[in-house]
């Protein structure tokens, strides 16, 4: 997750004292907001659970027009409509099924598990929910790192501040590692949002930032309290729809992606004037976290006086991951409003979410 164009050095005379101070910042940060493991909610049964005591009595074999586990054509199509409207259906019952699936001692919680471990079983890759006694289990710093962070940050790719150089990372943290936190969420020079993983929450991308700083001392456990995250400005949940936006200038575009790729030709090729914008939205099932990539997606781009412009957002990939993006031009120092509209399969209308942006 590169946070500035690039390299920005240290004097090889930087003293012991600063170091250490900035450690003990990042390391007492680190040691108070480190995520917790999941434990198992008492008395709440796991999918498996459910579906063997229950929903195999006509899953197992398709029976009565059930959708059998295992089939994946069957599956993929119901999967679309993603867990929250699976589990009103099941609430409710639908044609041969009834209410609870005829159990009425499940919970809505259960329910969730059971078709989320029956979409599974058939070719899905969904989350199992967590009960609401039951935290959700957040990725540690150096996981994401092994996992993302390392193509840019291991060797310095794009100016990227390489992994545990304290010279590179401490001037960016002069201004506070809240902004540093920011910065990788927004993206910034030819690092994409989130680095790239739309899913990461704001905590994920702390802890990166602070495992990169000091891969050899960021604990990866801490008390049983956590300090408050601060409210992520540029994700939005709505009707069970989790929602990303991430903005990256078409200079940073350009410079990331050469002339012939298939990411320079996106969206009619990147603009080359001034002003220009990638504006980027990744869904996500607010339950599941599954990507959504069979929607319809619109945003509006407007500030008070120049007014803006409105554009359907194409299905693109980015890094291996799927999303919508396209650019708009935003000029001036106004902020700007940016309305998505999104429109899923099987959904009689649109949700909409909205979003503040100021140009840099």
């Amino acid at each position: 997750m590169a946070t500035t164009t690039g390299p920005c050095r240290l004097s090889p005379s930087i003293s012991t004292g600063r170091w250490a101070a900035a450690t003990a910042m990042l390391v007492a940060f680190a040691i108070s907001a480190a995520p917790h493991d999941a434990g198992a909610q008492g008395g709440e049964r796991s999918g498996k659970e459910v579906v063997e005591a229950t929903c195999s009595t006509c899953h197992a074999t398709g029976a009565q027009g059930a959708p059998r586990i295992g089939n994946q054509r069957a599956w993929s199509k119901r999967a679309s409509q993603g867990l929250t409207s699976l589990t009103e259906s099941a609430l409710k019952g639908i044609r041969s099924m009834p209410a609870h699936g005829g159990d009425s001692t499940l919970s809505d919680i259960e329910i969730e598990r059971a078709i989320t471990y029956m979409v599974n079983q058939s070719g899905g890759n969904w989350a199992e929910p967590v009960g609401g006694l039951t935290p959700a289990v957040e990725r540690k710093g150096e996981q994401i790192v092994k996992a993302q962070c390392v193509k840019c940050h291991q060797t310095g790719v794009g100016g990227a501040p390489k992994i545990g150089d304290r010279d590179a990372w401490i001037p960016r943290l002069k201004q506070g590692l809240d902004l540093l936190v920011r910065s990788a969420i927004n993206g910034h020079g030819p690092m994409p949002p989130r680095g790239g993983m739309a899913d990461l929450t704001d905590s994920e991308i702390r802890g990166a930032i602070v495992y990169m700083f000091n891969p050899g001392g960021a604990p990866e456990q801490g008390p049983s309290t956590a300090l408050p995250a601060a409210p992520d400005r540029n994700r939005q949940i709505v009707d069970g729809t989790e929602i990303y936006l991430g903005i990256v200038s078409a200079k940073s575009m350009a410079a990331q992606y050469s002339k012939g790729s298939k990411e320079s030709s996106m969206h009619g090729g990147i603009p080359t004037g001034k002003n220009y914008y990638h504006v980027n939205i990744s869904l996500f099932d607010g339950k599941t976290r599954a990507p959504i990539t069979d929607a319809q997606v619109e945003a509006s781009v407007r500030e008070p006086v120049s007014g803006g412009e409105t554009k359907k957002l194409e299905l693109m990939t980015l890094n291996n991951k799927q999303s919508y993006g396209n650019y708009f031009r935003m000029s001036g120092t106004n902020p700007y409003t940016i309305t998505v509209k999104i429109r899923k399969p099987g959904m009689a209308g649109a949700i909409e979410a909205k979003f503040d942006f100021k140009p840099y």
